[in-house]
């Protein structure tokens, strides 16, 4: 695999390291960047901060029903759906030139999670579990591009799968190098 064979993958930006989490911290995955890199064009996203959101804010979360969530804050009840929403679809036409292959996620990111992430009740209390406002919208944009999060990636099946998916067949990759891969 040459240089400019790179594949193209969108990944959520604090992954890579970015202090763009609501805490101002950031969750670094030395696998995607360090392992994986190489052989990867990243595009970053970090939702919450493209829609206009400052690091650090308050902490979010999702309320109502896993079909329909609402993206508010824990602490003073702001609702940001309908912000985030608006910055994701205009963000999908962006990324539909961008030319990805794939997406890796966050995990239980109000904004990121593709399965998972807590809904709450308007009490406050987890009831059900569903996805974040701008994975859902991506996921139903792109029905069928390759997504993962980068805690379903530490299981080396489902790492060597999502590999498969978007580094094998489309840019002939020999199973041996995704072999490799996976066993970092």
């Amino acid at each position: 695999m040459t240089v400019q064979q790179k594949i193209k993958l969108g990944i959520s930006s604090c992954l890579l390291g970015e202090k763009v989490r609501y805490d101002g911290g950031h969750k670094l995955d030395h696998f995607l960047r360090d392992t994986l890199g190489p052989y990867v064009e990243w595009t970053p996203v970090c939702p919450e901060v493209a829609c206009g959101l400052p690091v650090p804010r308050e902490a979010m979360h999702l309320t109502g029903s896993p079909d329909a969530p609402r993206l508010v804050t824990i602490g003073t009840g702001k609702d940001y759906t309908a912000r985030m929403q608006q910055w994701a679809r205009g963000r999908m036409r962006e990324l539909e030139k961008a030319g990805l292959c794939g997406f890796i996620f966050k995990s239980r990111s109000p904004s990121c999670a593709i399965q998972e992430v807590m809904v709450h009740d308007p009490s406050g209390s987890p009831c059900a579990s569903g996805s974040g406002i701008f994975a859902l919208i991506f996921m139903e944009h792109f029905p069928l591009m390759p997504v993962e999060d980068e805690a379903r990636l530490a299981d080396p099946e489902k790492r060597e799968n999502f590999m498969e998916r978007i580094l094998g067949p489309l840019h002939g990759l020999p199973l041996p190098a995704l072999k490799y891969l996976n066993s970092k």
